[in-house]
């Protein structure tokens, strides 16, 4: 009996030393880590924008209840386009997508910033030959199709569930940008189809 109270002892010991030294290594690297992700959306933001002489955070939004935000990039004082971080449920993650989009509210580019979809198929979603889909498409052509040669999105074999959840994460951020500049009212209404 008393060598089991000495092992149980070793162990709680063990165990709250360990947990000790893991709130300790978190403590010091949650900052680093924080500052690190920030440099690397600010550096997607401008990537994905880059004739902005400045890009703005006009506001913050929450898709999926996840924190998204919405920027302006301009070029003086004149607004030339703006970019949304958004959500969409994919199949086996929320995937993190950054909307880069015209004045005229068109998809100028996509990027997804995270994810932990299935690698080798909800993976694609990472590709170029994806990515290209989304340009010049306008909130109506924000619509997932198992076809080619239409004017929508068309999904990735084997991925239908990941590409629509890209599709329907990029077709709420620009809704969200023609409710805000547009005053467009019906825009709800259309994301729920």
């Amino acid at each position: 009996m008393k060598e089991m109270i000495k092992i149980t002892i070793s162990l709680v010991i063990i165990f709250v030393a360990a947990g000790l030294i893991m709130a300790s290594v978190f403590a010091k690297t949650a900052p680093i880590v924080k500052i690190k992700k920030e440099q690397e959306e600010t550096a997607a933001r401008k990537k994905m924008m880059p004739d902005a002489e400045s890009i703005v955070e006009a506001g913050k939004w929450e898709p999926y209840g996840k924190h998204g935000k919405y920027f302006e990039g301009k070029k003086g004082e004149e607004i030339i386009g703006y970019l949304v971080t958004t959500y969409g449920k994919g199949y086996s993650s929320y995937i993190n997508i950054l909307v880069s989009a015209g004045k005229d509210f068109k998809v100028k580019g996509i990027n997804i910033l995270g994810h932990g979809e299935t690698p080798g198929l909800g993976d694609e979603i990472e590709q170029d030959y994806f990515k290209k889909r989304f340009e010049g498409k306008s909130l109506e052509q924000l619509e997932v199709v198992k076809v080619e040669g239409t004017d929508k999105v068309q999904a990735i074999s084997g991925a239908t569930i990941s590409s629509r959840a890209v599709t329907k994460g990029v077709r709420e951020a620009i809704q969200l940008l023609k409710e805000k500049y547009s005053g467009s009212v019906s825009a709800r209404s259309e994301v729920a189809q």
